[in-house]
């Protein structure tokens, strides 16, 4: 069975600054993006929604991809973002499912 991979695009605001990505595994990434758990570009500059992603069965695909969109412009991955997410919307709630949303849900009760 192989691992599925996944291209992702980040934004901060509608039009705003992107930030293009390849991963393993799309809800940890997230994730750490959100809660800036890594010092970077996407820290630097609050770049934590999720508004574009593709999923690959192939690592190899996937890093292709990610090089293929990273190269073209930026009038490009607005046209992918849109094309998915017209609304802009944070993907992000998407895809954690609907029993990570209840676990976070119950955390933040307990937190607040």
């Amino acid at each position: 069975m192989t691992k599925q991979s996944y291209i992702y695009i980040l934004f901060n605001k509608r039009n705003g600054t992107l930030y293009t990505g390849v991963t393993s595994n799309l809800v940890r990434r997230i994730y750490e993006h959100k809660n800036k758990l890594a010092d970077g570009f996407t820290k630097k500059y609050n770049v934590d929604k999720l508004g574009y992603y593709e999923i690959f069965e192939d690592i190899n695909q996937a890093i292709k991809r990610e090089k293929q969109i990273k190269a073209s412009s930026r009038k490009n991955k607005l046209k992918l973002i849109e094309s998915l997410n017209p609304e802009w919307q944070d993907l992000y709630e998407q895809i954690i499912g609907p029993d990570c949303r209840e676990l976070k849900t119950a955390m933040t009760q307990k937190i607040t």
